[in-house]
């Protein structure tokens, strides 16, 4: 897009068609939670179909996007067209899912062929799952001979008439490829009568997709993250976790691999923040699956009145194996698990408090002032 035409005023149309293509990239795995919600956000405030372009540049178009109309003169149109020479997707386009899952099965298929050991091979699968572009992915296996019928690199659609998908539609096949964990918040103006052509469509009333995130420092939070780590990562074992109102963090032992650790945000979904790194085999862990949930969020809803805190509110908690002889006193001994609470307000008062995974709290430092 020239210069010039990148300053053009968008339309409403333009920023609902922007606002579709990151729905359904969101979907398909090409965007994090943090980065969908930015993106959106930025396309409903958008001037200029430049500043649309740029939203949506690095990502593929998604399948349920393809069919959009080609009578539109709007920055969904140019996003399709945006293939390099060869035809083929620039290496920093953003990578989906399904990217990942096809890079993993050429992994597992050269580690069947000899091509890779098991300590080449896991360490590439694990660094797969994490890759955010297509050019992360194209270096994994860059080495690696592939089978005639390998997957090939995905390529946009070459397609010149397409024709757009109802809103509807779209909205509703996104929620369903996310069910569980994508909470869909539209409204609808429907139009007098079925229209065959895609004006009639006003995509206008159709809202953007929205996470359902729970405060991670109440009962509701803390199941619904252990219900998303389960589902990750098909444990809950942990070196360590902090959970803040609205996101987490998380250290853990690489699947399968003891003697390596790595680090997540979580937000919604997970995000490795972190390099693979070495990790003692003997690291104690933490098993989530014994947190008395209902108890520990009796414990936080009491948080302030506990450590006497002029209208505090919990900050974050800590869950981590107590590696400090203190604490015995108060019967959490060193090598148990232990969950720390901090309680903090506007102008920096604070208290804290210590209790088990059982939701027994042992001892509170309650606010002085």
């Amino acid at each position: 897009m020239s210069t010039a035409a990148g300053r053009i005023r968008a339309r409403d149309l333009d920023r609902a068609n922007a606002s579709g293509l990151l729905d359904a990239a969101y979907a398909e795995g090409q965007l994090g939670a943090d980065e969908y919600h930015d993106r959106t956000a930025q396309a409903a405030a958008a001037k200029t179909l430049g500043e649309l372009q740029g939203l949506t540049a690095d990502l593929q178009t998604p399948a349920l996007a393809r069919d959009l109309g080609a009578d539109r003169p709007s920055i969904t149109r140019k996003a399709l067209r945006r293939a390099g020479s060869a035809g083929s997707y620039p290496r920093h386009t953003r990578a989906r899912d399904a990217d990942r899952a096809t890079t993993r099965e050429l992994i597992d298929l050269a580690r069947a062929e000899g091509q890779l050991s098991e300590e080449e091979h896991d360490p590439l699968t694990e660094l797969a799952g994490e890759a955010r572009t297509l050019g992360d992915l194209a270096d994994l296996v860059a080495d690696l001979q592939r089978p005639a019928t390998a997957t090939a690199a995905p390529r946009p659609p070459r397609s010149h008439r397409r024709r757009w998908y109802l809103a509807a539609v779209t909205v509703a096949a996104i929620s369903a490829a996310a069910a569980g964990f994508l909470a869909v918040a539209r409204e609808r103006d429907e139009p007098r009568s079925v229209a065959r052509t895609a004006a009639a469509v006003d995509l206008r009333s159709v809202q953007p997709l929205v996470i359902a995130t729970p405060n991670l420092v109440t009962a509701e939070g803390i199941t619904t993250f252990l219900r998303n780590y389960q589902a990750k990562f098909g444990d809950l074992q942990v070196d360590e976790l902090r959970l803040f109102p609205d996101f987490g963090t998380v250290t853990r032992a690489v699947p399968g691999q003891p003697n390596r650790k790595v680090s997540y945000d979580y937000r919604g979904g997970f995000q490795q923040s972190s390099e693979i790194a070495t990790r003692k085999t003997d690291t104690p862990t933490v098993d989530l699956g014994g947190l008395n949930v209902e108890a520990i969020g009796r414990a936080l809803a009491d948080a302030t009145a506990a450590v006497r805190v002029p209208d505090g509110v919990v900050s974050h908690l800590e869950i981590s194996v107590n590696d400090v002889a203190f604490y015995a006193q108060f019967g959490i001994g060193k090598g148990q698990p232990v969950i720390e609470v901090y309680v903090s307000n506007s102008v920096k008062e604070s208290g804290h408090f210590i209790m088990t995974l059982a939701g027994e709290v042992r001892r509170v430092w309650a606010f002085e002032g």
